[in-house]
């Protein structure tokens, strides 16, 4: 009798089924497309009229249709912008060909100065339509034709963005023209090659600027777009001399002009020089040299030109990695690639400013004690008054910031603002300064208090104001900051306690920390769209088990104007869609929730055990977990072999509480294990499909880190690993990213979160994946480990991909290997295995 009974009790934790098959690969890689396109009206896009009061929306309908909606903000919901079959039915008779009700040819609406009169395009045709009482009339205007050689040649960036429009370009040259659009900041763009004798339609913007040239880079010269159609016809031979940019930020790359006009800087062999108003020309700075030098860059000018100050800055050590291409496309022989990466502990670049007085040519020297070993020196800006400037000094090991006040007379320096951590500062998520009031008051982002928020400072008193935001809660991001009215616009998460603590909102806030307004509330991660005039605006909530909805907000208080829409995933469920599965346990404190997700296969039978396989990420720089919804996540392709998958936020990721994140801290083998492993367990006591004597752990970069870390340090829960790109030790990966988290300088719990250390602890089944070309993480880290664990003669297996770069699993083969070593080792079944 006890042998029967521990039979039936060790059957019910294995398959009893048969899956990895061909058939399930076949329907694994063919997921994406199954489900591409199969939510209607997944985005909204509001198109105001110029006073804020109406806006019009394409409504997606099933079956690739579509109606036109129109908004009234003073109205209780949207309504159809005309009459679609009465419109139809009059554009058929108009132009002779049959018109579909529900697919309106209609390229976008415009409104006009009349409330009942809409505008419309379809194939460069205006129409106009009452909306009252349906009458339609085509407008006819003669289409402004403008020739190459009447075009403008001075080269400028986009000023402004007005309404839609178009621009039918006709290339009547002999060769191939180039069409580009100068962005708002110069940069160009190509949108179009235009072949001989053929024409593109553009569509546009009022104002923007686009540039037409050949494949020699020449230049026919530049169109502004009008809101009339425009027929650009490009003909001749380009310019002789390309365009000149009026734009001085563009390309003044040889001097920097003083506020008042008088004086030149620029850099000659390391130094910099000044010409004055009468075109003397003079050394400033003597101490620029091979190994300190002066960027044209770091120049800034006080606003009254007496003064300048600029960055001197000590060249970073050369630290070389080397790589080798085995197999190049161009020769048989193999290519050695060497670039410069510089690794923890590494010297880096030493910055110092420098401040001179023009007139009298003087170096006035600095006071440095506040800024003795920076990691950077950034947001450099001068007092409007000229009588001192601030920077950002970020001291490196990153447990020090400040804002640092240099008086422009004796050099002496102050503290604005100080912040010290015992742990590390989040510099690069959480850095946010803003200068408003003049530059008398500064906007600067903290956790000072164990949550990420914003505070106020006085510039001029150099002190604290006060904190404008406060709460068990987080700023994600500052949206916009209105100084007329003192308030600041921004991201938070965890500002409802019944949701979800990552989920995205928007809020308001008074400047003083009054009147804090939560502007959003659906139980989802929100984005909004304002209206131009920031009176209301289009939410859009989701979650990855709710297809999105949209509403229209008013910004006052953040109440609801009107429903819009919500989107319609009939399609994608009917096609065999598994809805992810949100979860939330307590982690290893017993008190903090953890969230993550669930992933089943399309074909999920609730009645068999399924092996786990969690896709981990645990970089402290950010969280991982989807929020917001979407048609398809790549962890269903591994599902679909016959798996649960799961992700997983632990302690030590970022965007809760300080203390939260402080788990990585010189401790990035943690990885957030203890949560992940007590998240998992409580799940499957939920669900009981989950078989948790079968476990596998996958990841990518810090994700290969962390999967192999858990088969060294948790091998008595995760069975099966692949690891792939890892950084595995975080002395051999790129120096931001490490010192980051793990500190500077360099000690002992480098070597104690090393993989490559506790190599030798491996138990079960690995599969090591690296691209030989990897220039993120140094290849040599995935071969360290490989060497620990031949030396600690360890069984495991060796995937190198040649001439695949970082992320080298995500390749076709590499993600095929990668889903045969779990159905090997978990299901227990040789891959792709035919029924036949």
């Amino acid at each position: 009798m006890l042998g029967v009974a521990l039979f039936v009790l060790s059957s019910t934790t294995v398959q009893l089924w048969a899956q990895g098959s061909l058939e399930d690969y076949e329907r694994s890689k063919n997921l994406r497309g199954r489900f591409r396109n199969k939510v209607v009206m997944a985005e909204i896009e509001p198109n105001w009229e110029p006073n804020n009061q109406r806006f019009w929306y394409r409504h997606s309908l099933p079956g690739k249709k579509w109606k036109f909606m129109l908004v009234n903000v003073n109205k209780p919901q949207p309504y159809p912008a005309f009459d679609h079959n009465d419109l139809a039915e009059k554009l058929s008779q108009a132009t002779g060909n049959k018109v579909d009700a529900k697919k309106l040819p209609i390229e976008r609406l415009d409104f006009t100065d009349q409330e009942n009169i809409i505008q419309f395009y379809i194939e460069q045709q205006t129409w106009a339509v009452d909306i009252n009482n349906g009458n339609l009339h085509q407008i006819t205007s003669e289409t402004n034709v403008r020739r190459s050689e009447q075009l403008e040649n001075t080269l400028r960036s986009t000023q402004h963005t007005g309404k839609e429009t178009y621009i039918t370009f006709h290339n009547e040259t002999e060769a191939m023209v180039q069409l580009l659009w100068v962005d708002h900041n110069g940069h160009q763009r190509c949108y179009a090659s235009i072949p001989i004798n053929q024409e593109h339609q553009q569509h546009t913007f009022v104002g923007h600027i686009w540039l037409l040239m050949d494949s020699k880079k020449r230049h026919f010269g530049i169109y502004e777009a009008q809101s009339h159609n425009t027929l650009v016809v490009v003909s001749g031979e380009p310019l002789e001399t390309n365009p000149i940019s009026t734009n001085n930020q563009a390309t003044q790359t040889e001097t920097i002009l003083s506020p008042n006009g008088n004086w030149l800087a620029w850099i000659r062999q390391k130094n910099i020089w000044i010409r004055d108003e009468n075109g003397k020309a003079f050394q400033l700075s003597y101490d620029g040299n091979q190994d300190h030098s002066y960027s044209q860059d770091s120049i800034h000018w006080s606003p009254d030109s007496k003064k300048l100050v600029a960055i001197r800055k000590r060249n970073a050590e050369e630290h070389l990695v080397h790589t080798i291409e085995s197999s190049p496309n161009d020769q048989i022989q193999p290519k050695l690639h060497t670039f410069n990466y510089l690794k923890p502990g590494d010297h880096i670049e030493y910055q110092q400013p420098r401040l001179f007085d023009i007139r009298s040519t003087k170096n006035i020297p600095i006071a440095s004690e506040l800024f003795p070993n920076p990691w950077s020196i950034t947001h450099l800006r001068w007092a409007e008054d000229s009588s001192e400037f601030f920077f950002l000094y970020n001291q490196r090991g990153h447990q020090t910031q400040r804002i640092i006040a240099i008086n422009a007379n004796s050099g002496k320096s102050k503290s604005v603002v100080e912040e010290k951590s015992n742990t590390f500062i989040d510099y690069s998520q959480k850095t946010y300064l803003n200068w408003i009031n003049g530059g008398h008051e500064l906007i600067w982002m903290s956790e000072s208090n164990g949550w990420n928020h914003l505070y106020l400072y006085d510039v001029r008193k150099k002190q604290l104001k006060n904190q404008i935001t406060d709460g068990r809660w987080v700023v994600r991001k500052v949206e916009y900051v209105d100084e007329k009215k003192r308030q600041i616009f921004f991201q938070a998460s965890g500002i409802y306690p019944k949701q979800d603590p990552y989920y995205l909102h928007s809020c308001r806030v008074n400047l003083d920390g009054s009147n804090l307004v939560f502007l959003t509330e659906g139980n989802g991660t929100h984005t909004i769209q304002w209206a131009p005039d920031r009176k209301f605006f289009v939410d859009t909530w989701s979650r990855v088990d709710q297809a999105p909805i949209h509403e229209l907000r008013r910004a006052r208080d953040g109440e609801l104007v009107c429903k819009l829409a919500t989107a319609n995933w009939n399609e994608l469920i009917q096609s065999g869609w598994q809805i992810p599965q949100r979860f939330h346990a307590k982690g290893r404190d017993g008190e903090t929730n953890i969230y993550g997700i669930i992933w089943r296969p399309t074909n999920f039978d609730q009645a068999q055990k399924y092996p786990v396989i969690e896709n981990i990420y645990a970089g402290p720089h950010g969280a991982f977990v989807p929020k917001s919804f979407n048609e398809y996540y790549d962890q269903q392709e591994i599902a679909e072999l016959g798996f649960i998958v799961v992700q997983i936020d632990g302690m030590g990721t970022n965007w809760r509480s300080k203390k939260y994140h402080n788990f990585c801290w010189k401790n990035l083998k943690d990885a957030g294990f203890p949560d992940r492993i007590a998240w998992l367990r409580a799940a499957a006591i939920e669900h009981h499909e989950m078989n948790l004597n079968q476990v596998g752990i996958y990841g990518g970069s810090a994700g290969g880190q962390n999967a192999l870390s858990g088969l060294l340090h948790h091998n008595e829960f995760y069975k099966v690993g692949v690891a792939d790109c890892g950084c595995h030790d975080n002395r051999m990966d790129k120096i931001w990213w490490n010192e980051a988290w793990m500190g500077w300088p360099i000690s002992s719990h480098y070597e104690d979160n090393s993989n490559v250390t506790h190599a030798k602890k491996l138990l079960g089944k690995l599969l090591l994946i690296v691209g030989e070309l990897d220039r993120n993480v140094d290849p040599a880290s995935t071969m360290q480990v490989v060497n620990a664990l031949i030396e600690a003669d360890k069984d495991f297996d060796l995937l190198i991909i040649p001439g695949a770069g970082h992320g080298s699993a995500g390749t076709s083969y590499g993600k095929r290997r990668q889903k045969d070593f779990f159905v090997r080792h978990l299901l227990h079944k040789e891959p792709r295995w035919s029924k036949q």
